[in-house]
């Protein structure tokens, strides 16, 4: 089992920055990849950033390329979203999860059965 711990959601002015963490505990937690998704009102969870169980590789969903940066300490058992430049756009729920395969992170991520997934923070931008 792995609990993961998300923090660090709050309200920012648009083209201010917030960092996010996700803090995990359990079994092997280094052998996980990473991600980061996020659900606004109304709509549905979207994908935003991952990072594979070595931080050697990460992915971005293309309305957060060149603002967002994901990574991950694995000393902390910790991964970051770092969010510049942010919009009233990506206010929304943001959740952590992670699973054993990173290749979930790509195409279809609604239909892919990730392993474990956070409680969420809210993350608020106003214009």
């Amino acid at each position: 089992q792995v609990q993961l711990v998300e923090s660090g959601g709050g309200l920012v002015q648009a083209g201010g920055s917030l960092r996010l963490s996700c803090a995990a505990s359990g079994q092997n937690v280094g052998s996980y990849a990473m991600g980061w998704f996020r659900q606004a009102p109304g709509k549905e969870r979207e994908f935003v950033a991952a990072i594979s169980w070595s931080g050697d590789s990460t992915h971005y969903a293309e309305s957060v390329k060149a603002r967002f940066t994901i990574s991950r300490d694995s000393a902390k058992n910790t991964v970051y979203l770092q969010m510049n430049s942010l919009k009233p756009e990506d206010t929304a729920v943001y959740y952590c999860n992670a699973d054993l395969a990173f290749a979930g992170y790509f195409g279809s991520t609604s239909d892919f059965p990730f392993d474990y997934w956070g409680q969420g923070t809210q993350v608020t931008v106003t214009s």
